[in-house]
C-alpha cells in the first residue's frame, strides 16, 4: 500500500470526551492510500472503537482495535476485501485478549468497533458492538449496522417495544465486542432495508456509493441522546465541516455523559475515474503493436499471391502466342 495525502472522499471529523469528566476512550484513524504502483485505485479505510471495561483498559483497547486492523488492511497482499476485515478483526481481537492477560487491571477490557473500507466508489464495511454506521442518501438517513445489545436482541425478539427500550437499565450491554474469549466473527450485514435476511445484507457489500452519499461512523454517546431524526435534518442541512462538531454540541447540551466521536465521509459529485493501471497500459499497447504488425504480414501475403498470378498470367499469354 502506497499512503496519499489528498483522499478521494471529502472527509471531517471530531470527538470529545463529553461533560462529564470522563476519559474519551474513543479512538478513530482514517487513512488513505493506493495499492501500489501498478495499481492506482484509490482507497480509505476509517476506523472508530469506543472503549470498554474501565479506567485505561477501554482506552488501551480501543487503541489495540484501530492499530491491528490497520496494519493487517494495510499489509494484505490479496484476498477479498471482506474476508480481509474478518481477518482484520479476528487478530485485532486476539491482540486485546492476549494483551488484557499481561496485566491484571486489564482483564475483560474490550472495546465497540467499526470499520469502513471504501476502494474507489464501493463500500466495505465490518462492525461490532453498538458504535454505527449510516448512510445519508437525499434527504433519506440508513442505518447500515445492527447493535449487538441486550436491548436490540430483546426488541428482535419482541420482549421489548421501542418506547419500553428507551432509558432501559440494560440499555449498554453489549453482546459482542473485540477482546472477547468466545469464538469470534465481526458482523458483516449492511441492512438497506428492514425487511432483508441476513444474506441479503451480507451480500450488499461493495456496494457502489452514489455521488453527494455521506457516511457516518458514530460511538454511542452521539445516538445515546441524539435522535435519527435529528441526525438526518444535520446532515441533510450543514455543510460536512461543520457537521461533526454541531452533532457533538447537541449531545453534550443533553447530558453528555459518554464519549461522543463522529467521523463523516462524502462521495464528490464526480469520483475521479481510476487511471489504467502501468501492466495494463504496457499489454495494451502490445495488443495494439501485434495487430500492427499481423495487419502488415497480411498484406505481404496478399502482394505475394498478386506477383504470383500476374507471373502465371504473363506465362500463359506467352505461350499461347
Amino acid at each position: 500500500m502506497i499512503p496519499i495525502e489528498r483522499a478521494h472522499l471529502h472527509v471531517a471529523a471530531a470527538t470529545h470526551p463529553g461533560v462529564r469528566g470522563k476519559l474519551n476512550e474513543d479512538r478513530y484513524s482514517v487513512l488513505t492510500y493506493r495499492f501500489g504502483s501498478h495499481d492506482r485505485k484509490p482507497s480509505l479505510l476509517a476506523l472508530l472503537a469506543d472503549g470498554i471495561g474501565g479506567h485505561r483498559g477501554g482506552e488501551i483497547a480501543a487503541e489495540l482495535a484501530v492499530k491491528h486492523i490497520s496494519k493487517y488492511v494495510l499489509e494484505y497482499k490479496s484476498g477479498q476485501p471482506t474476508q480481509i476485515l474478518r481477518q482484520a478483526f479476528a487478530q485485532a481481537n486476539q491482540a486485546i485478549l492476549s494483551y488484557s492477560t499481561k496485566d491484571l487491571s486489564l482483564v475483560g477490557m474490550g472495546t465497540t468497533c467499526v470499520c469502513v473500507w471504501v476502494i474507489d466508489n464501493q463500500l466495505y464495511a465490518g462492525y461490532v458492538g453498538d458504535s454505527r454506521l449510516y448512510l445519508q442518501r437525499g434527504a433519506e438517513l440508513i442505518q447500515l449496522t445492527t447493535d449487538h445489545t441486550w436491548i436490540q436482541e430483546a426488541l428482535n425478539r419482541g420482549a421489548l417495544s421501542p418506547e419500553q427500550a428507551l432509558g432501559h437499565p440494560n440499555a449498554h450491554i453489549i453482546r459482542r465486542f473485540l477482546g472477547s474469549k468466545h469464538v469470534f466473527s465481526p458482523d458483516m450485514r449492511l441492512r438497506l432495508n428492514p425487511d432483508e435476511s441476513d444474506e441479503e445484507s451480507e451480500a450488499n457489500q461493495g456496494m457502489h456509493l452514489m455521488p453527494e452519499d455521506r457516511l457516518m461512523l458514530c460511538s454511542d454517546g452521539l445516538t445515546d441522546l441524539v435522535s435519527d431524526r435529528e441526525i438526518q435534518e444535520i446532515l441533510h442541512t450543514d455543510k460536512l465541516d461543520l457537521s461533526p462538531t454541531h452533532l457533538i454540541d447537541l449531545a453534550n447540551q443533553r447530558g453528555g455523559h459518554d464519549n461522543i466521536t463522529v467521523i463523516l465521509l462524502e462521495v464528490p459529485q464526480s469520483l475521479p475515474l481510476p487511471q489504467p493501471t502501468v501492466g495494463k497500459q504496457k499489454q495494451k499497447e502490445s495488443h495494439t503493436r501485434e495487430r500492427v504488425n499481423n495487419k502488415a504480414e497480411w498484406w505481404m501475403v496478399v502482394l505475394l499471391l498478386l506477383a504470383i498470378l500476374m507471373l502465371g498470367l504473363l506465362l500463359i499469354y506467352y505461350f499461347v502466342r
